[in-house]
């Protein structure tokens, strides 16, 4: 017997909110300086730049010498761009503490962005800094 299509009493679903990578979101989250990009690829290509740029203004490679380290150093910042564009839980890993908390200092100096965008609505996204350096 055919189902009226009226009957069908439809449940809303309420999606929890998600954190996407930044190559798995529809629109990535666009920093301050990238909004003539036009789609993803260009959005990350400036976003990645803007960022190399940023650390090698502002981050104090002359710490590591200081510290009694040498060679290359790598140092990994994680972070989320949230629903608003804000910075959040920045994760650091580094081959001394003090690095760790430069690298910290660094990522609070990032500034707000357009969010990333996910069927039309604001998401968080996750975002992963590399810092590389050699200490001389």
């Amino acid at each position: 017997m055919p189902v009226d299509p009226g009957s069908i009493k439809v449940k809303k679903v309420i999606e929890e909110p998600e954190i996407f990578s930044i190559l798995g979101v529809e629109q990535v989250p666009i920093y301050p300086g990238c909004e003539s990009a036009k789609d993803n690829k260009a959005r990350i290509k400036c976003m990645n730049e803007k960022l190399a740029a940023l650390v090698q203004k502002k981050f104090n490679t002359d710490l590591a010498s200081g510290l009694g380290l040498e060679g290359t150093q790598r140092i990994n910042v994680q972070f989320k761009i949230d629903q608003k564009g804000s910075i959040i839980d920045i994760l650091t890993r580094a081959p001394h503490h003090e690095l760790e908390q430069e690298a910290l200092r660094l990522a609070g100096k990032i500034p707000a962005m357009k969010p990333g965008m996910q069927r039309d609505k604001p998401v968080t996204v996750m975002y992963n800094l590399p810092i590389v350096f050699k200490v001389q």
